[in-house]
């Protein structure tokens, strides 16, 4: 492959097919089921399906590449698919196949407020991954994102839901703080995060340029999709976290504490020192909303 070529892990989300549909053919995807490497059929990549707990293969499937974009995580944890394994293990089979293969930056994907010492599990796991793939052998970049919006994202989809009913049941009303990041400001910022040749070793918060309460972002929804606000029923966060709890006891819960903790999580940080480490330029809120929900007020 090309000097500037990427290997991918967890290519099959959203954002991992835009990156490997702009890399022209020079990407490998590496995946863990046929079901996967089915769903990037038509990216261009060179998608291999392996076991990513072997690292051998891992390092073989590297090979002749420039740089390792991690994308693995779960939001929520099952009884079959844990943080420990997901975050923690991964990241330290690929610092390990990442050194072994000769690859000369790792860039991951986190979550805003990831921090080893989180009393979120989920946040916490993702920092202990985190700082897993800084301290190891190759030089890792670390993007730290909080709600990622585009055609298609799983957050579009939730948002569209709470904007179009008459009522919706909010957390604290809606009070939490966020701060959507364009889908491909996220695409563009792996991209330049993994040309970087200066050997440093970085941990970014980067997020969209606009933080307001969760509340005003489903009105601005509604508004693109020219509909009627939703009237706002607060939910008091200890009965949500009290069901959340009570659901956990299922073997797939539809939601849990910890994700909920990651979805309550107030984003309200300054992203111009990451876009400007970075040479991103980051896309006005008002054109993410328009670009993830304006087609269904055209078919409307």
């Amino acid at each position: 492959m090309d000097a500037d070529s990427l290997v991918v892990t967890g290519a099959n989300g959203r954002i991992g097919q835009s990156l490997l549909r702009g890399a022209a053919g020079r990407a490998r995807a590496l995946v863990r089921s046929q079901r996967a490497a089915d769903a990037l059929a038509e990216t261009g990549a060179d998608v291999r399906v392996l076991d990513l707990r072997d690292e051998a293969a891992l390092a073989r499937a590297a090979d002749g590449c420039a740089a390792w974009i991690h994308l693995v995580g779960i939001l929520k944890q099952t009884r079959d698919a844990r943080y420990v394994d997901a975050h923690e293990r991964t990241s330290e089979h690929v610092a390990r196949a990442a050194a072994r293969a000769g690859v000369r930056r790792v860039v991951c994907l986190s979550i805003l407020g990831a921090a080893a010492e989180s009393r979120n599990a989920c946040l916490a796991s993702k920092g202990r991954a985190d700082q897993t793939l800084l301290a190891g052998a190759v030089p890792a970049s670390v993007l730290r994102v909080p709600m990622v919006l585009g055609p298609g994202e799983i957050a579009a989809f939730a948002l569209r839901a709470q904007a179009s009913a008459p009522v919706v049941f909010l957390v604290r009303g809606g009070s939490t703080r966020e701060q959507p990041i364009d889908t491909r400001d996220v695409v563009a910022a792996l991209r330049l995060a993994a040309a970087d040749a200066s050997g440093e070793r970085l941990a970014l918060d980067l997020a969209g340029p606009e933080s307001i309460s969760h509340r005003e972002l489903v009105a601005r929804v509604a508004r693109v999709l020219g509909r009627r606000e939703p009237h706002i029923v607060p939910v008091p966060a200890a009965l949500a976290f009290g069901a959340a709890a009570l659901l956990e006891r299922l073997a797939e819960p539809p939601i849990t504490r910890a994700m909920l903790g990651v979805l309550e999580h107030d984003d309200a940080i300054d992203p111009r020192p990451a876009a400007g480490r970075l040479g991103l330029t980051l896309t006005p809120l008002a054109e993410t909303l328009a670009h993830t929900f304006a087609a269904e007020k055209r078919a409307a």
